[in-house]
């Protein structure tokens, strides 16, 4: 009488399991580690690699796997299962990033005024983050025909006030500002800068706000420029316009009246 072998158990299903945990586990680590400013940005960004690495021989491992159940019949059907399953949930947003990258232009510097932009606070800045430059005409005319909302604002309007107001919504945004609220005394042209976080993983950005009285109105410009990263995935431009919408709406709740341009 013929003996039937003993099935296996798939040693590369269990791998499967515990390199996909691993992983998701050192995902939400340093994330939160990052999000709660315990982690610094380069960092973040080389394990963000790893955790990447990482979910994808978890991948590897499972199809492995799968293979030897499928051809000789091996234990770890579970295994494979659930580290297939947590690796994917690791990529996931891998590949919402890598989506957006496609439908975003690769823009990472932004402002209002593509002339004279308004100064950034590089005091702090090192050799790791991305060069400050003025954009080049390709790069105007892809945030032009990109991002047509982000547009400076003009105000028939005292200097002292809308500076209050762009103070007054600053107050309400959870940004660090690089230094205190100028003095108004005898200026004309104040630039408030600060250091804001991305909504998603907290990517920093370098952001100038610039209030200049011309003589006949107020012109306030913005700029946002990403720390780190080849492409902004649209957040500078974001966080222009939905800061300009809202001191639109700050000025008019103030004194009632609507921006000039």
């Amino acid at each position: 009488m013929a003996s039937i072998p003993e099935r296996q158990t798939s040693r590369a299903a269990g791998w499967s399991r515990r390199t996909a945990a691993f992983s998701l586990v050192l995902l939400l680590t340093v994330f939160v580690g990052h999000r709660f400013g315990l982690v610094e940005t380069p960092a973040f960004l080389w394990v963000l690699g790893i955790v990447a690495l990482l979910a994808a021989m978890a991948l590897l491992f499972a199809g492995f796997a799968f293979s030897r159940l499928w051809n000789f019949g091996d234990r770890g059907g579970r295994d494979l299962t659930v580290g297939a399953l947590l690796a994917l949930l690791v990529l996931a947003p891998y590949g919402v990033a890598a989506y957006w990258a496609t439908i975003y232009p690769p823009l990472r510097d932004i402002s209002t005024d593509f002339e004279e932009p308004p100064a950034l606070d590089v005091s702090d800045r090192t050799k790791n983050m991305n060069v400050l430059s003025l954009s080049t005409p390709g790069e105007q005319r892809l945030q032009t025909d990109s991002y047509p909302l982000v547009s400076a604002r003009s105000y028939d309007l005292p200097f002292e006030t809308v500076v209050n107001a762009v103070e007054t919504v600053l107050d309400r945004r959870d940004w660090d500002l690089t230094e205190p609220y100028p003095d108004l005394s005898g200026q004309s042209e104040v630039t408030i800068t600060a250091l804001a976080r991305g909504f998603v993983i907290g990517l920093p950005a370098d952001v100038a706000i610039r209030v200049t009285d011309d003589g006949d109105t107020i012109i306030v410009d913005m700029r946002s420029a990403s720390r780190y990263g080849r492409y902004d995935l649209g957040d500078n431009a974001a966080r222009i316009t939905e800061f300009l919408a809202e001191l639109d709406q700050e000025v008019a709740g103030q004194v009632g009246a609507a921006p000039a341009e």
